[in-house]
This record gives structure tokens, sequence and C-alpha cells, in this order.
């Protein structure tokens, strides 16, 4: 689930957006789609986080898995894309901050294509652990 909304957010809603509306436009609904998705990668990257630790203090696994690990980082991916680049985004976009605006939303985009596999491989993992 979580996957499928990363992708479709990716590659059909932000395309059809700027391929539909003037830029600005479609950057001021790019962002807050992207605000809710990072709001629902929290919750979700933190749901599983628990229940792997849960997982673990049951016996039932290393105490720190692989899949712990990822969902830390799809979560750090999504606190530093979402929480610190977003407000410097804003910023670079009236002309302001030390960064330009392409450099940081590469970055951004970089953290959430990174998010993006990581959440890619938690799938896998969890559908060859259920076969």
């Amino acid at each position: 689930m979580w996957l499928g909304g990363l992708l479709a957010l990716a590659l059909i809603a932000a395309p059809a957006l700027f391929a539909l509306l003037d830029r600005p436009g479609a950057g001021r609904v790019a962002a807050r789609l992207f605000a809710v998705e990072a709001q629902a990668s929290l919750l979700l990257g933190g749901a599983l986080g628990l229940l792997e630790q849960r997982r673990a203090a049951a016996g039932s696994g290393p105490r720190i898995s692989a899949e712990l690990l990822m969902a830390l980082g799809a979560l750090f991916c999504t606190l530093l894309g979402h929480h610190a680049l977003q407000p410097m985004l804003e910023a670079a976009r009236d002309g302001q901050g030390r960064w330009s605006f392409a450099a940081l939303h590469g970055a951004s985009a970089a953290l959430f294509g990174l998010k993006t596999v990581l959440v890619a491989a938690l799938a896998w993992r969890a559908s060859r652990a259920a076969a």
C-alpha cells in the first residue's frame, strides 16, 4: 500500500499536474500532495518500525533487523525531505536562502527516490516472508 502510494504520486499525479496546470499552480498542488504523503509515510513507517520492534522483543527475529533499518531509513528520508528541505524550498522559491530551488528540489527528489527504494525493498522482503 505504501509503495503504491509513493509510485502513484511520483509517476502519475505529479506529472499529470504539470501537464494540466500552469507551473506555479501545479507546484502548489504537488506540494500539498507531497505533504499529505509525508504524514502518511510517518504513520506507516512508524507503525512498521514498532511492529518490527515487537517481533524482535518476542524473540522471533534479530533485535535490529534489516526491515527495521529500512523502515527507519524511510522515516529519515521523510523527515529530512519534507520537514527540513521543504521550508528551504519555499524560501528559495521566494529568492531567499543559501541554495537554489533547483538544487533543493534535486535533493528532495533524491530523498523521495531513496525512500521509494527502501519501501520497495520492505515490500519485497514481506512478500518473500509470506511465500
